[in-house]
């Protein structure tokens, strides 16, 4: 490979295919290690004999998306044998395949060493970073963008056809400070998914606190239970006079309105005061259920078991209501670990700095919040810890799940309000030196896209983004993902879904409870605790912690009654 300038990387120009290995050799030489690639020649760019059969066999992903979100007579009958197992298995099994375990390359080191697989204070990340040095910032082609230019996120919400204002808090992300040593973020979302120096599993931190001192402040350290109050005879967080946690509020909120939560910032919205509320009433509730069963049994048994069911709780529900929404799709979706007993699967997760970027969905979040017939603007929406108390948690309930959430896919999709979070994700993309958006669909198993059109199915938008960009392969990867055309009759682009799905999977089906040696009655306390897990729903979380069960789901009512996609419920998606 000749190159006008010898000292260039030659890896900044990305030879190495189907997730080959680039390494620098000498100043201008590259070798490309396609060891168990099924390909091979100097680029990794000639299949084997068993790659071509399986490329020829196999269908795309908007092939299989067309056929699980269409024929709903023929999913009904699948759904209904053991067929529905098989698939389901496989879902699982090619899904979490595509992610390296054990993890490979870390936001610090772009090869593999021991550091980026022991130390577990820094993301793990799928594809190295981009070589230093490279003459553009997405390796040799585009352009080399102004650190200002981020208008290529376009403020302005276009509404999905189905999904309720129930869906964005699980996946609201806050991320701060963008960056803390050597790259690493800290950053958190609704289902756990903590930054990884804290957690690496569905641990239900939101609930909990991410470390023992803060568990110990939210304990009543009596019956297994965690602290609250009662306001007109309802359970809501304590405050934080009564349970002393760090959290963060603007000063103008005083003391006596600051609730207090696992999490420090979910005082930020009531909506994730209101599942921080369900939540810790269905502790409490589960906390009663194993007394009666076990009334010998001290306040700390009772702690750790009842957490042990609402984490298997919250993996049912993520993926049979939230998961199965988001999907669209008519095969039902199973939350079953003994699917996976006796495959090749490790009980192991790690956070990869891509999925903390791809999880960003504030384009899921609507212009304003309509409760009960009244609309609040963000200003009136924020830190007001009142509403949750004023309203009730079934009306909150009722009113998020019968609003329209905003999409994502398509370009017009961030509110103006949380386009500084979007700004901040590509500032941190940028720093850790992201592949491009096309490098991470090959390496997911999809086509590059050839043009910004194709991207985005448009040309207006198309044309601004070859004016900022200047070449399709130059893309960024979180812009990719938020401008690219939604897939019919969904929120998402197809990017999206490939990507986020095996993150998602693997990090769900990777908790310690999903594991043979877990997954038994006598680690929830006996048959009754292990029915509350296998019988979890989002219905069930609200509605046995409410006095009278409200409208609950991720799907606008309407959607619901004119039979679109179906769904139900909560991480990423499939």
């Amino acid at each position: 490979m000749s190159l006008s300038l010898p000292t260039v990387n030659p890896c900044c120009y990305f030879p190495c295919q189907h997730q080959g290995v680039c390494v620098r050799v000498g100043l201008g030489g590259y070798e490309c290690d396609c060891t168990r690639t099924g390909y091979f020649g100097a680029n990794c760019t000639s299949p084997e004999l068993w790659t071509r059969l399986h490329n020829l066999l196999k269908p795309s992903p908007a092939f299989y998306h067309f056929v699980l979100t269409h024929f709903k007579w023929f999913w009904d009958i699948i759904n209904s044998t053991f067929i529905r197992d098989t698939l389901m298995r496989l879902v699982l099994t090619v899904r979490a395949n595509l992610i390296p375990s054990p993890p490979t390359y870390n936001s610090d080191y772009g090869y593999i060493s021991w550091e980026a697989y022991a130390n577990v204070s820094y993301y793990t990340r799928v594809l190295p970073p981009v070589p230093d040095n490279c003459p553009t910032p997405m390796g040799t082609k585009g352009r080399r963008l102004a650190r200002g230019g981020w208008h290529c996120v376009v403020p302005g919400v276009g509404l999905s056809c189905w999904s309720s204002t129930l869906s964005p808090f699980p996946a609201q992300h806050h991320c701060f400070p963008p960056a803390l040593r050597r790259g690493s973020g800290v950053c958190t979302a609704f289902w756990s998914r903590l930054d990884a120096r804290l957690s690496r599993q569905v641990d239900l931190g939101h609930l909990y606190g991410d470390n023992l001192e803060r568990q110990h402040q939210l304990r009543l350290f009596r019956d297994g239970k965690l602290k609250f109050q009662e306001v007109d005879g309802e359970v809501y967080p304590p405050m934080v006079t009564a349970a002393p946690v760090h959290m963060v509020y603007p000063s103008a909120i005083p003391k006596e309105k600051q609730l207090a939560m696992g999490q420090e910032v979910f005082g930020l919205l009531p909506g994730l005061c209101m599942y921080a509320t369900l939540w810790l009433r269905e502790h409490n509730r589960v906390c009663d259920v194993l007394k009666r069963e076990h009334p010998t049994w001290s306040d700390e048994q009772l702690f750790q078991t009842a957490r042990l069911i609402l984490i298997g709780e919250t993996i049912k529900i993520v993926i049979e209501d939230y998961v199965q929404h988001l999907s669209g799709y008519y095969l039902s979706l199973k939350f079953d670990p003994e699917l996976l007993f006796g495959t090749q699967f490790q009980y192991r997760n790690r956070i990869a700095v891509e999925f903390n970027q791809l999880y960003h969905w504030h384009g899921l979040m609507p212009d304003s919040f309509i409760i009960q017939g009244e609309e609040y603007s963000y200003e009136q929406f924020l830190y007001n810890t009142s509403m949750l108390m004023d309203y009730g948690v079934e009306a909150l309930v009722e009113s998020f799940s019968k609003q329209t959430a905003g999409r994502i896919g398509g370009g017009q999709t961030i509110n103006a309000n949380v386009l500084e979070v979007a700004i901040g994700v590509i500032k941190e993309s940028r720093q850790l030196r992201l592949q491009p958006f096309n490098e991470y669909r090959k390496r997911f198993g999809m086509k590059p896209y050839k043009s910004f059109q194709e991207l985005t199915g448009e040309e207006e938008k198309a044309a601004e983004l070859e004016e900022l960009y200047g070449d399709i392969d130059a893309l960024e990867f979180y812009p990719g993902l938020l401008l690219e055309k939604p897939q019919p009759n969904g929120i998402f682009g197809e990017s999206m879904v490939e990507i986020g799905a095996p993150f998602s999977l693997k990090g769900l089906l990777g908790n310690p409870i999903c594991s043979p040696e877990y997954w038994k009655p006598s680690t929830f306390g006996g048959a009754t605790g292990f029915e509350i897990v296998k019988t979890a729903s989002l219905e069930k979380l609200v509605c046995l912690n409410v006095k009278k069960c409200p409208y609950v789901a991720f799907r606008v009512p309407d959607a619901a009654e004119n039979g679109s996609p179906r769904g139900g419920g909560s991480s990423t998606e499939l």
